[in-house]
């Protein structure tokens, strides 16, 4: 060792061992492939329809899994690099769905030209979506990003049915022979382009891993150098030889990967090994809704626990979709009596405030209506404020939360418990973004925890749309 040069710290190597048995057994799949393609007397055929149907349909089922559990988080948490994530794995699914149809003896009587291409078209498709999941999509940028994808994700479904109308029809272009020859000028230029996308992908993917760690950003890398392998295998093999059965484990095994990588993951927050950064701590311009009873201690310790619950469920069964399904807030939590809400979390609200509160007064006249039948039940406060909040992914392997932090979120909870009970308060923040709203002004309040008043006020109405 040279005297004064740096040396590796053992979190380094260990990740660079990693590296590079990943990188030893992701080459393992491509040697086989060579030695069968160099030794015909070994590619030896094995034609078998219904461990071919199965063993698509079943890949074709984990990676319908994985693109409905990454949309799922796509949407729920508004990351457009998941989302891209779960339309390369929808499009490796339904083609290869498709794929499955075309097992002669199976479902159909022989083999059909249109379910034959459709697996390294869709293991194309889904290259471009891998591909452009790497891509500079954060910020404003990720807004868009996630209504475009959003279409894309219908006009996907809209393709692969069309395709399996066409197949099934025998229409122009998916009605001659048995598709393209293993090795035509198409199917070359499609292995080529395919597999150059998922290497940039899976590169970039590993790069994430070396910023962040954890299993899920190394598992998506290996899953898309599998993928590519499998479109070079694709391309070269031939039907029903031992490596055109290998191109179909090599899918599968792919899709077994990122399955089993997810659910080693904590359940609430399985892909936030993948979101973008400003998913895990970015920033964002949000109102912040707090929600609790006047008087719920009191009225737990003169009744039965049952009795308490009972209570709660009638009023949540009314103030969730109030500001949830009506106005488009996004329940952070709920402990208790007290109940905590979001705006703007996805970036997708420009109007939040507004949005917010239109659903404190909904809250208050809806669970209004409740308090009105039962004489004697407590009363809720609500509180909001507006501004810059840090969004943050919290917890370890043993437990995982996305939430919202900082100031304005603390301020809001304090403005509830300032709040009239019946009634909402507001920050000065918050009226700046409600034109026309009238309020009774309740002076600068000396809240907990900050050195300086808050100016606030009690809202009483909004203009209407």
């Amino acid at each position: 060792m040279v005297a004064g040069q740096p040396t590796a710290s053992a979190p380094d190597r260990r990740a660079a061992a990693t590296l590079a048995g990943a990188g030893v057994a992701l080459a393992i799949p491509l040697l086989g492939l060579a030695l069968l393609l160099a030794n015909p007397t070994w590619d030896a055929m094995w034609q078998h329809h219904p461990a071919h149907f199965w063993l698509v349909l079943v890949a074709a089922l984990l990676s319908a899994v994985t693109a409905y559990g990454t949309g799922e988080a796509a949407s729920r948490r508004g990351d457009a690099r998941v989302m891209l994530v779960s339309l390369a794995f929808l499009s490796a699914a339904g083609f290869l769905a498709l794929h499955a149809l075309a097992t002669p003896k199976v479902l159909l009587d022989g083999t059909n030209p249109g379910f034959n291409l459709a697996t390294p078209v869709g293991i194309a498709i889904g290259s471009l979506f891998a591909a452009g999941s790497t891509g500079p999509i954060d910020g404003p940028r990720s807004v868009r990003a996630m209504r475009v994808a959003r279409r894309l994700r219908v006009a996907l479904v809209v393709v692969l049915l069309g395709w399996a109308v066409f197949s099934l029809l025998r229409l122009p272009p998916l009605d001659a022979g048995a598709g393209p020859e293993r090795t035509s000028g198409f199917m070359v230029l499609l292995a080529v382009a395919a597999t150059l996308l998922y290497a940039w992908s899976a590169a970039a993917y590993v790069v994430l891993w070396r910023r962040r760690r954890g299993l899920m950003p190394l598992a998506m890398a290996a899953a898309f150098v599998l993928l590519g392998e499998a479109m070079v295998a694709i391309s070269l093999s031939a039907n029903w030889h031992y490596s055109w059965w290998e191109w179909h484990l090599l899918m599968l095994a792919a899709f077994v990967l990122v399955a089993w990588g997810a659910q080693l993951q904590w359940h609430e927050e399985r892909f936030s090994g993948l979101y973008l950064d400003e998913t895990v701590s970015g920033t964002r311009e949000m109102s912040i809704l707090f929600a609790d009873l006047q008087g719920f201690t009191t009225f737990s310790e003169d009744h039965e626990a049952e009795q308490v619950t009972s209570m709660l469920n009638d009023y949540f069964d009314v103030a969730v979709p109030a500001v949830v399904k009506r106005h488009g807030g996004e329940v952070d939590r709920i402990i208790g009596d007290a109940l905590m809400v979001t705006f703007n979390r996805r970036g997708d609200q420009p109007d939040h405030a507004l949005r917010a509160a239109r659903a404190a007064l909904e809250l208050q006249e809806e669970t209004g209506h409740v308090a009105a039948a039962h004489p004697g039940w407590p009363r809720f406060r609500v509180g909001v404020n507006s501004g810059p909040v840090a969004l943050s992914l919290l917890g370890g392997a043993g437990g995982r939360t996305h939430t919202v932090i900082g100031d304005v979120v603390n301020v809001a909870s304090r403005l509830e418990g300032r709040a009239p009970v019946g009634g909402v308060a507001v920050s000065a923040a918050t009226l700046d973004l409600l034109p026309g709203a009238r309020v009774v002004p309740l002076g600068a309040l000396d809240l907990k925890g900050r050195a300086e008043p808050v100016e606030a006020f009690s809202l009483t109405s909004l203009p209407t749309h």
